[in-house]
């Protein structure tokens, strides 16, 4: 029966939602569903949902009308974040069928089955499979592979942080890990199928080994697992998503900066440049840590690419303190910003707070960092340029170029040529043009012969961007 069913995905949010949904996806494969795109008609669909932000929420409706346009008579699963939060919210959305918790979209194949083989006809309403946060305590290993030359490997999930403004605890519940046996064994998984770098992902990925059932103890540290992970072989590089500056230990620093396999390349949550809004938010340090964790790294990689997290709009975040923070990361060595404009999540104290920053006001400070973050990101480039670099070209023609990756983490592209995607190749790093894009010689003889000839000259632009 399953043969006879298609089944498409669709997924919001962040890297460790990919993971996930490339192993359900997985699961149902070997099940004998047949997958397709999600543009294509299937009989189900399955929509994995973020809810971090507003506009995560108001996304899954969207997504939903894609689908019915697809196939009117489509059978629609909503799994994910937003499903565990606010799982009516989504039954009440038109087309919705079935709405699985934290813990239940894991057994989807289960649901279906039931629902497809009873010869019921579909209710009238959808139904919800979700369990109290408090109850998901087990841990479920996941890895995205697929069109990506990277693979996204989840070694954490949940989170014990309590930050203010945070759904996620609420979402995917306490702070659990992988062994590290199954990491390993899933990162020789990804060698052998060809893919030459892995991202480590996670909730609070710094916060590694506590096992499953509230086992508050750490069988293996992060550190001990990045360790392991050096020696896998077939796997060129791997990059350390996300990680809490608390976390972020000048021992991690250091043997990332000797490792054959770790890439220079860090992505720190800031949040706020001013202590006043960190206690506010709750974080776990203050911004004098996170300045020594920047000077930290940039002593032993001076060239390595250090991506920040931050918020704006947050409540009590006064016209001074937000200065204090764009001043803050203005006069910080780091490469870029990735800007949040504050949304009042439902559930959270933050949202409780009376000191509401108007939207116009949250929107003006979102876009004087977001200049501020093509200040730096320029900046970045511009130190690399004259430097020589490998590659790792991914598969997607994107409007006939494709791109590629160097390890701290600038991003390239050239003629889309097919005999690239996959591949490591040795580039120098040449100008940045007019409109921002980067040129680059090649290197590598192999890919100059391969690749179109017009990409050595001045007239083919090649452009680093994020």
């Amino acid at each position: 029966m399953n043969a006879t069913k298609k089944v498409a995905f669709y997924t919001l949010g962040c890297k460790l939602n990919f993971s996930e949904t490339s192993t359900i996806a997985r699961d149902l494969t070997q099940e004998g569903f047949d997958r397709v795109p999600f543009e294509n008609f299937a009989d189900i669909y399955v929509i994995n949902t973020c809810s971090v932000t507003e506009n995560a929420d108001q996304r899954f409706k969207t997504i939903v009308k894609k689908a019915l346009k697809n196939n009117p008579n489509a059978f629609l699963i909503a799994i994910g974040c937003y499903a565990q939060l606010r799982p009516e919210e989504l039954a009440e959305v038109d087309g919705v069928d079935l709405v699985l918790g934290a813990s239940e979209k894991f057994n989807i194949s289960a649901y279906l089955n039931e629902l497809f083989n009873d010869g019921t006809a579909r209710a009238k309403k959808a139904e919800i499979h979700s369990c109290a946060i408090e109850d998901v305590d087990t841990y479920v290993s996941s890895y995205a592979i697929g069109d990506r030359t990277r693979a996204f490997l989840k070694v954490q999930d949940g989170c014990d942080y309590k930050c203010s403004y945070c759904t996620i605890p609420m979402a995917r519940g306490i702070s659990r890990s992988d062994k590290l046996e199954n990491v390993l064994r899933q990162a020789h998984e990804i060698a052998q199928r060809g893919i030459k770098e892995i991202v480590l992902t996670g909730v609070n990925i710094g916060d590694y080994g506590k096992g499953e059932f509230g086992n508050k103890k750490h069988e293996h540290t992060f550190l001990e697992l990045i360790q392991a992970l050096n020696g896998v072989e077939g796997v060129d590089r791997v990059r350390i998503s996300s990680i809490e500056p608390n976390l972020l230990s000048p021992e991690i620093i250091d043997f990332v900066a000797h490792s054959d396999n770790f890439v220079p390349h860090f992505h720190v949550p800031l949040q706020s440049g001013s202590n006043i809004i960190l206690a506010k938010m709750q974080r776990r340090y203050k911004r004098e840590l996170y300045t020594d964790r920047v000077a930290q790294i940039k002593a032993v990689m001076p060239q390595a690419c250090i991506g920040v997290d931050v918020i704006v709009g947050f409540p009590g975040e006064t016209e001074a303190l937000f200065l204090e923070t764009y001043n803050f990361l203005n006069d910080l060595d780091v490469s870029y910003l990735h800007v949040f404009t504050y949304s009042e999540r439902p559930g959270t104290k933050a949202a409780e707070h009376s000191e509401v920053v108007p939207a116009k006001v949250r929107q003006k400070r979102s876009k004087m960092l977001r200049g501020l973050s093509v200040k730096k990101r320029r900046a970045f480039y511009s130190s690399q340029l004259g430097s020589r670099q490998t590659v790792l070209f991914e598969g997607e023609n994107k409007k006939g170029y494709i791109h590629g990756f160097t390890p701290n983490y600038v991003k390239v592209k050239t003629p889309w040529n097919p005999d690239l995607v996959n591949t490591l190749h040795q580039v120098v790093l040449r100008d940045i043009d007019h409109d921002g894009l980067v040129r680059f010689d090649w290197v590598d003889p192999l890919t100059a012969a391969d690749s179109s000839s017009s990409a050595q000259t001045n007239n083919i632009p090649e452009t680093m961007n994020f």
